[in-house]
């Protein structure tokens, strides 16, 4: 990358420049950035879009799905026009028409077994945007063996839950410390079972962009070895302390 900002880049990301905490060198972190979200619905639609606007300079997409009507009342980058249209697809096109310059890669399948090392591998961090436990388990196993940045959202209700994991410190306590594989089920902070408010959504996708975005600059204080639960109906917010275990 180039040692200074373009005129283009300065008036577009002029109002994150003027902050001290990120300045040219923060945003030229922003800039090179790779990050891949895993499910573009609730989470991931507006974690994209937070991300794109900021200047993250890749994003990588993972959605096997097409876009539903049930799906629009919470996932803001599609409409009534993209009703059966592949979710990627949609993303990838409104995501380049709010920044041209960042290169979207798009994977039109689910995130498995057999394909997961060799799109994680592409990436510096990870935000985990999907709706099933098996798949967070996954990506939180793949995301330590590969030593990455993680960042973990899931919703419900009026409610969300928020992790944030650099995999590089081996201090770093994983999901499977807060959550018990074999006593959880997808019917715990899972909207399709539950019902979920939009807005938690958004809110939720957004802190995750928030959080990613502090991870890559390397800024703030961060979620090591927490929680951050979101009660969005009676305004509660709390962080809740793990401890990592010998075995993740």
């Amino acid at each position: 990358m180039k040692n200074s900002l373009n005129k283009s880049q300065i008036e577009r990301f002029s109002r994150q420049l003027v902050l001290k905490n990120i300045g040219p060198k923060g945003q030229k972190k922003i800039l090179s950035s790779k990050i891949l979200i895993v499910g573009v619905g609730g989470l991931g639609c507006p974690a994209a879009e937070s991300l794109v606007r900021a200047g993250i300079g890749s994003i990588g997409l993972i959605d096997s799905d097409i876009v539903n009507l049930s799906n629009i009342h919470r996932q803001n980058l599609f409409n009534s026009k993209d009703v059966k249209k592949f979710k990627v697809n949609v993303a990838a096109k409104k995501l380049k028409e709010i920044n041209p310059l960042t290169k979207i890669k798009t994977y039109k399948s689910r995130l498995n077994v057999k394909n997961i090392k060799n799109i994680v591998k592409n990436y510096e961090l990870i935000i985990d945007g999907s709706d099933n436990f098996k798949t967070k388990f996954l990506i939180n196993d793949y995301c330590i063996k590969l030593k990455k940045k993680l960042i973990t959202g899931a919703i419900s209700k009026f409610d969300g839950h928020i992790f944030t994991f650099n995999f590089k410190d081996k201090k770093t306590a994983s999901l499977k410390n807060f959550y018990q594989e074999k006593d959880i089920s997808d019917d715990v902070l899972n909207c399709e079972f539950e019902g979920v408010l939009g807005t938690t959504a958004s809110i939720v996708g957004a802190m995750q962009a928030n959080e990613a975005l502090k991870m890559i600059m390397g800024i703030g204080q961060n979620l090591k070895n927490q929680i951050l639960i979101i009660d969005l109906l009676n305004l509660n917010f709390r962080k809740v302390k793990f401890k990592k275990k010998n075995k993740t």
